[in-house]
C-alpha cells in the first residue's frame, strides 16, 4: 500500500496514483495541504483492516534546516510506532545524485530526526556520479539500498557496490 504523504506539492497525489495504478497497489491519500501525519495514520488503519503490508509512505522533498518539516517526519514516526509495533521498519533517505557535500549534513539530520536507515541514490542516469554516498555509508553506516537510473519501474535498481566504484572511475 501507497501513502500519499506528499500533501504539498500540486499534482503529487496524482503522480503517485499514477504510480500505484502501474502497480495494482492500492493507494491512500488526502487532499492537498492535509496533514501528512494523518495521511499515515489512515494508511496504516487501511493496511490492518486489508492486510497490505508493506505501507510504503511518500513523504514531500524538504530541506534538512527546516526545523518545522523535520519535526514533521518526527511526528510521523512517533504514529507509526505507536500504530504498528516497531515501526518504522525502514526509513530510506532519497538523495539526488548531483548533491554535493552537503548532502552528508542533510543524512546526518535525517537520521537525527527520523532515524534513517538506508539510502536511495537517483539520477545516475546524468552525468553526476553521486559521490557524497560514499562519505554517508563511511561516516554514518547507512548502506546504499537502491539506485534510480531512470523515471521506469526497472530504473530503480538494488545497489550495486562493484557496479557503483566503476561508474565513478568510466570516462
Amino acid at each position: 500500500m501507497l501513502a500519499a504523504g506528499d500533501t504539498f506539492r500540486a499534482a503529487a497525489n496524482e503522480q503517485l496514483e499514477i504510480w500505484a495504478g502501474r502497480l495494482g497497489i492500492p493507494i491512500v491519500k488526502q487532499k492537498p495541504g492535509a496533514d501528512p501525519a494523518a495521511v499515515l495514520f489512515d494508511a496504516l488503519a487501511g493496511a490492518k483492516k486489508h492486510g497490505h503490508d508493506p505501507v510504503i509512505v511518500d513523504t514531500a522533498g524538504r530541506l534538512h534546516t527546516k526545523d518545522n518539516l523535520m519535526a514533521e517526519l518526527e511526528k510521523m514516526c512517533r504514529i507509526a510506532g505507536r500504530e504498528v509495533a516497531g515501526a518504522p521498519h525502514q526509513v530510506l533517505l532519497v538523495i539526488d545524485a548531483t548533491t554535493g557535500q552537503n548532502g552528508l549534513q542533510q543524512a546526518r539530520e535525517f537520521r537525527e530526526h527520523a532515524g534513517t536507515t538506508g539510502i536511495i541514490l537517483t539520477k545516475l542516469d546524468g552525468t553526476a556520479k553521486g559521490g557524497v554516498v560514499v562519505a554517508i555509508a563511511r561516516e554514518l553506516g547507512l548502506p546504499i539500498q537502491f539506485v534510480g537510473v531512470g523515471e521506469q519501474v526497472e530504473d530503480l535498481l538494488p545497489f550495486s557496490p562493484k557496479e557503483f566504484v566503476a561508474s565513478i572511475f568510466e570516462a
